[in-house]
């Protein structure tokens, strides 16, 4: 439904109340007429992969896309060759098609407007707003002033109109060294806002492009690019985040000065900030390239292809957005707001399953030796339509190590000795011994006795029991590798302190495998991707990296509860 047609159902100013600030723009500009539909993008240079941040500016822009009927623009703007690599390109479609948006038709490329961009670049030499300058890089800085202090002239700047184009289309031809002439937009060096204090808009690059390879010795610099790829493309609205802020003056003045056709309205909304963790495209590569991760998808990474390694679903990454809204202020979201939403997703449709993280076996010692049944389980307690499994059931079991404690104080409601617990689906069993590694003292074996009448959890007596443990047969158990995965960092703000490297916070126990859980059989043929509830114990999914057809491994996605402050006190 298009927002018009939502104004008039609801009527505007409960519609409004609705809106964040932007989608309040945007129906006002809608409803004066300004435009007929907007227009957005997102414009992501091909140089790393996105991550739960960007996440936020595809669920703004394609949003707007989809509750307007209208185009949403999937641009990259690749304008640093020495930095951009089509790897980036797949892995960037690829992350935005998971996320559930289409952009249809709509793929661009800034590189597909490099023509264009000269052009105006020449139009602004032959209006004398921009020139040729071989300042080098630091007496540009010289020149450029402080903050408090209004830069000076370039030597440059008063060059005559045809030397600038003449120099211009020297540089386009390669005849001059990297780093020796600039092209600079001609301004105001005495501006308070440093972007226009002549800002560099051309720089000579001698490197192949990944899409254009050597046809061009000069590129044209971000900013100047960004505003002349919106407007040709027709975007209405520009959304960016808070730190281009500075650069919509630039952004303004690029446009007016050529007179585009379509001048985009830029606003700017607060980026994401996300506890216990980095959003620096710098600071993720750099913990890639030093292996502190084991790549741009590791499940700890907050990467859109770690969130999905990890299980992270589309749905739960589209419901956080819309959890946190837009501000216009920056602030700081809880990572358990993030997992919250994967917990709220799947809850009702994960299927419950069994898994043994810490096997210790459990023997059953009035349990026939040879006898094997199977006992009836859920698939999910809360939706009994979808129906129930059979699990094998022996005389030998596995069960938590920490399931049993030999001297378990008196609230302890696991096994241990004088202790009685219903094993899920199972039978009431009640603790009779257990062995000893004599050397080191760790328990080896747990024995029990069952009560046969108490199959499927209950008994005929009425009495009752206060712990349920899960387990699985040992005779039929799946061996299967576990990854327990916690936040990457220990401090909710890696980068607060600016004199300590922000590596010095990474978690040391961010990742704990575990080679030898024991899981129920049918999880074998778990699909990759699919996730299920292992049973006290959180939700996994099979790792789409590291499982093999012998060995398979399971990922944590989250647990059933914030541990987090549990495990820090």
């Amino acid at each position: 439904m298009a927002t018009n047609e939502r104004i008039e159902e609801k009527g505007e100013e409960e519609h409004k109340k609705t809106l964040d600030f932007i989608r309040q723009i945007i129906a006002e500009d809608l409803r004066t007429g300004k435009h007929k539909q907007p227009v957005t993008r997102f414009p992501p240079e091909p140089n790393g992969f996105l991550h739960i941040g960007h996440a936020k500016s595809i669920c703004l822009n394609f949003g707007i896309g989809q509750e307007n009927n209208s185009p949403c623009h999937l641009r990259f703007d690749d304008t640093n060759p020495s930095k951009e690599e089509s790897i980036y390109v797949d892995s960037i479609k690829k992350d935005v098609s998971w996320l559930g948006f289409d952009w249809g038709e709509d793929l661009f490329f800034s590189s597909n407007y490099f023509e264009q961009i000269y052009d105006y670049a020449l139009q602004l030499i032959k209006m004398g707003k921009a020139y040729v300058c071989q300042l080098n890089a630091e007496q540009m800085r010289e020149y450029r002033g402080t903050l408090t202090e209004p830069g000076k002239d370039s030597p440059y700047r008063d060059r005559a109109i045809a030397e600038n184009l003449d120099l211009f289309e020297r540089m386009a031809r390669g005849e001059f060294d990297e780093g020796s002439h600039v092209l600079r937009a001609k301004i105001d060096m005495a501006s308070p806002n440093i972007n226009l204090r002549d800002p560099i808009i051309y720089r000579i690059l001698k490197i192949e492009h990944h899409r254009t390879g050597d046809k061009w010795q000069i590129y044209p610099m971000y900013d100047f690019t960004h505003a002349l790829s919106d407007a040709i493309e027709g975007i209405t609205h520009s959304l960016c985040t808070l730190e281009f802020q500075d650069h919509r003056p630039l952004y303004d003045w690029v446009l007016d000065t050529l007179a585009t056709p379509c001048h985009p309205r830029q606003i700017e909304f607060a980026r994401l900030n996300l506890t216990y963790t980095v959003m620096s495209k710098r600071k993720l590569l750099q913990m890639v390239q030093k292996n502190y991760v084991s790549g741009w998808d590791d499940p700890r990474m907050l990467t859109i292809s770690g969130l999905r390694r990890r299980g992270y679903t589309p749905a739960s990454i589209r419901n956080f957005c819309a959890e946190i809204g837009l501000a216009k202020r920056e602030s700081w979201i809880e990572m358990g707001v993030l997992e919250n939403e994967i917990r709220n997703d799947l809850n009702p449709s994960a299927q419950r399953a069994m898994c043994v993280l810490d096997p210790i076996k459990l023997i059953i010692d009035n349990y026939p030796e040879e006898k094997e049944e199977e006992v009836v389980a859920k698939i999910h307690p809360q939706n009994p339509e979808m129906g129930t499994k059979t699990l094998p059931f022996s005389r030998e079991l596995y069960i938590e190590r920490n399931d049993f404690m030999e001297n378990p104080p008196g609230k302890f409601r696991r096994l241990g000795p004088g202790k009685e617990v219903r094993l899920r689906y199972g039978y009431y069993i009640q603790y009779a011994s257990h062995l000893k590694d004599e050397t080191t003292g760790e328990i080896t074996e747990i024995h029990c006795t069952y009560d046969p009448e108490s199959r499927g959890g209950s008994s005929p007596d009425g009495r009752k029991v206060k712990g349920t443990i899960h387990w699985v047969s040992a005779k039929h158990a799946l061996d299967c590798t576990v990854h327990l995965y916690d936040r990457l960092f220990n401090v909710e703000n890696p980068d607060a302190d600016k004199e300590v490297d922000f590596l010095e916070h990474l978690n040391k126990d961010s990742k704990l495998v575990l080679r030898h859980a024991k899981a129920e059989p049918a999880l074998a043929t778990l699909p990759v991707g699919e996730s299920v509830q292992f049973e006290r114990q959180g939700y996994f999914c099979v790792d789409s990296v590291d499982s093999t057809e012998e060995n398979i491994v399971f990922n944590r996605v989250v647990t059933l509860r914030d541990s987090w402050a549990k495990i820090n006190k």
